[in-house]
């Protein structure tokens, strides 16, 4: 999601005018400069920290969206668990009722007592038979119950602490949404209150080719390395143009791990939400081995992620603004390339 640039000021701030303006920026945060009254520079690269904060709560966001939405599918397997015991054990207990009303109307009486108002000797023995058979039977049927009401207590409290946590889930995902939504918003307001021409050159700084990592690029003319990588990569490219919506994961829009789970599931592989979780979903390789459909995520945190498009580009959803786009591989740190 959000800044696909390095915190560090980038080819529009250089040398002295760089240290100048974190001295500035951190002026500004603490309230000791007005925006109002911090230079062109400084105010981009507000906005720059600023996106990269942003992408970072909105890639906690997708990742307690994704728990939440798992949480949902175990609340509903412990509620159909408890729902199948609960009839269970209502039918166990029709059928203890039936078998007492049957043993009661056939044998209730005292055994002795039936043996004196028998006529005949041997049929109290068959039925003291049968009714002994019923006894044990009984017996059987009771403790299967016991157990089953054990396992309902169970069931119930393990949905009962899977509601607890998803609830639990949910005010996480408004909190992250909340911090999202607050700092786009004060980037928004920064870059508006720039200039014309100082927008568009934010937008050339942040494409600018950077010659000092022109060296950061996989095997000229490599195709990708499976079918899979091809048709990833094929979905990415049909994705150019669509709008950054943040938490988004397509096919109208897409934050930065969004695009690169879509464009993998087109190609029938399932990859996590969130570009954390992405660095891992494969093998990881060195970036000069990098071949279109592997992906590239940056910043120590993988906090961003794009996929390899080849000579030396990758495609991204940059920022809210920023459609899918190609743009350098080496616009920002790169902390991994992994093969999927």
């Amino acid at each position: 999601m959000g800044s696909h640039r390095r915190l560090a000021p980038t080819g529009f701030t250089r040398g002295a005018g760089a240290a100048a303006g974190l001295v500035t920026v951190a002026a500004a945060v603490l309230g000791a400069v007005p925006t109002a009254a911090v230079p062109h520079d400084d105010t981009r690269a507000e906005v720059d920290r600023l996106y990269a904060e942003a992408e970072k709560a909105t890639e906690a966001y997708n990742k307690a969206d994704e728990r939440t939405d798992a949480l949902r599918k175990q609340v509903g397997t412990a509620q159909d668990a408890v729902a199948r015991q609960q009839e269970r054990i209502n039918t166990m207990r029709d059928a203890l009722g039936s078998l007492a009303g049957a043993q009661y109307r056939s044998g209730g009486l005292d055994p002795s007592l039936a043996l004196l108002l028998s006529a005949d000797p041997d049929d109290y023995l068959d039925k003291a038979s049968v009714l002994d058979r019923i006894s044990t039977h009984q017996a059987g049927e009771l403790k299967e119950l016991q157990r089953a009401m054990r396992d309902l207590t169970e069931d119930r409290a393990e949905a009962a602490r899977k509601l607890a946590e998803l609830e639990k889930g949910r005010k996480a995902v408004a909190a992250h949404k909340k911090t999202v939504e607050r700092k786009l918003a004060e980037a928004r307001r920064l870059l508006n209150s720039l200039p014309d021409d100082a927008r568009d050159a934010y937008d050339r700084a942040s494409r600018a080719d950077h010659a000092d990592r022109s060296d950061l690029s996989g095997p000229a003319g490599a195709g990708p390395s499976s079918g899979r990588a091809a048709a990833a990569f094929a979905a990415a490219r049909s994705a150019l143009g669509r709008p950054y919506i943040w938490g988004a994961n397509g096919p109208g829009g897409f934050d930065c791990s969004g695009l690169t789970q879509w464009s993998y599931a087109q190609a029938g592989v399932a990859l996590p939400r969130t570009s954390q979780a992405q660095r891992y979903a494969g093998r990881q390789i060195p970036l000069s081995q990098a071949r279109p459909g592997d992906l590239v995520a940056y910043r120590d945190d993988a906090s961003h992620i794009g996929m390899y498009a080849g000579n030396g580009q990758v495609i991204h959803a940059p920022y809210p603004g920023a459609p899918v786009r190609y743009d350098p591989v080496g616009m920002m740190p790169i902390s991994s390339v992994t093969r999927v």
